[in-house]
């Protein structure tokens, strides 16, 4: 009956009704559209991660100087695969240490081409970064030793040199040297620099080594990186610092000597990434949550004119037999419902911003029931916090005074 009365009520001034509930449909609608937004943001870190391989450290080759100018990290030759079987053999809770050597040239098939990055690696490459596949197989350790003309390619380049063909068993010119594709790559999306992770093809380090790098690359043994995956529920920090230890003794640094390589523990970078978006997920709802606020307000001083313009009716009624409480339920259930029709039309406002968002600006949306069940809940809860004190002033009239209201 109360909700009868309050839709009728607010019918008569639809006008007023309407700019009312504008400050809750555009509170509600920031919420989802803002929560939606720091989901997205939260989901592509977690990509990131995933896409990386759990618990992973990267050692990288160090710096070369040259006239009092220091170069990039990898310009000089640090590095030896032999150091990544030390790291396995010899520190407890590296579950796995993966040499590699990375460079870039023309991929070719029939008349196709394509520029990628080219990775020398061994099986424990794979296992390191958590990076199966989707069809072939990996590498063998005879075609390691026997530098096997064999390759692994990632989804980018047989989306680009092969279309619908199936890459297995079909034979690529890497460098102008044939090799034949034996196992496609999971996808595995960007990188946390924003790199193509599938834009890549893999070959045995021996392979890549002898035929393909060459003299560029050095001599004998040297590799640009080692990839390192520690065992679950290690500490990260100890195991890092272990890794550095163990490097500096085989490179025979002194004390005083800084490390002539580095080494970057990519998961504690990605978490406190993670953690950020975190941050500013809530940030973002607790900005948007100020607009519900400013709804309510509005709410309250609508329901204070309300009481205002209807003093002889409520007076009228208490003097017919109506209980206070019969008066308070009656406007709470106005601004109830002013705040809850605010929140349904804020939710399609809402979802269209969401998919503004997704599709104008390209954004990484994540849009889930719980931010549009909370806004919701929380448009009808100011409703009551912010028409209580109204409907409570409606209730506390007395009857002829309200009746000589003019």
């Amino acid at each position: 009956m109360n909700l009868l009365i309050a839709l009728q009520a607010l019918k008569i001034n639809k006008l007023r009704s309407g700019l009312t509930m504008l400050g809750i449909i555009i509170g509600v609608a920031a919420v989802i559209v803002m929560v939606a937004v720091g989901s997205g943001a939260q989901a592509k870190v977690k990509e990131q991660i995933a896409g990386l391989g759990s618990n992973l450290m990267i050692l990288w080759a160090g710096s070369v100087t040259t006239a009092g100018v220091r170069g990039g990290t990898g310009t000089a030759q640090t590095l030896v695969e032999d150091d990544a079987w030390a790291v396995m053999r010899e520190i407890p809770e590296i579950q796995v240490a993966a040499p590699t050597q990375r460079g870039s040239g023309q991929i070719v098939w029939g008349n196709t081409n394509w520029l990628a990055a080219i990775v020398g690696a061994t099986p424990e490459y794979f296992e390191a970064r958590d990076w199966g596949l989707v069809s072939g197989r990996m590498f063998e350790y005879g075609e390691l030793s026997s530098s096997g003309k064999v390759a692994i390619v990632g989804q980018t380049v047989a989306r680009e040199l092969f279309g619908e063909t199936d890459p297995v068993d079909q034979i690529i010119r890497v460098r102008g040297v044939p090799f034949t594709v034996i196992g496609l790559l999971e996808k595995k999306g960007q990188s946390m620099m924003g790199q193509d992770q599938d834009d890549i093809v893999i070959l045995p380090l021996s392979t890549a080594r002898n035929k393909i790098f060459g003299a560029l690359q050095g001599r004998i043994g040297r590799v640009s990186s080692i990839f390192i995956k520690s065992r679950d529920g290690v500490d990260m920090k100890e195991a890092e610092d272990k890794v550095r230890e163990l490097l500096r003794q085989r490179h025979r640094l002194s004390p005083n000597t800084p490390d002539d390589f580095s080494l970057r523990n990519l998961t504690e970078i990605l978490q406190a990434q993670e953690a950020a978006s975190k941050v500013m997920s809530i940030l973002l709802a607790a900005v948007a949550s100020v607009s519900l606020l400013v709804g309510g307000i509005g709410i309250m001083n609508i329901m204070l004119v309300s009481v205002t313009e209807r003093t002889r009716e409520i007076g009228l009624r208490l003097a017919v037999g109506a209980r206070g409480k019969d008066i308070l339920s009656q406007f709470l259930v106005e601004a109830i419902t002013l705040s809850t029709i605010g929140g349904f039309l804020g939710i399609l406002l809402g979802v269209l911003g969401t998919w503004l968002v997704a599709n104008l600006a390209g954004w990484r949306v994540e849009l889930t029931i719980f931010p549009i069940i909370l806004a919701v809940g929380f448009s009808a809860m100011i409703g009551i916090f912010f028409g209580y004190y109204p409907a409570r002033k409606a209730a506390a009239m007395q009857p002829i005074q309200a009746l000589r209201y003019e």
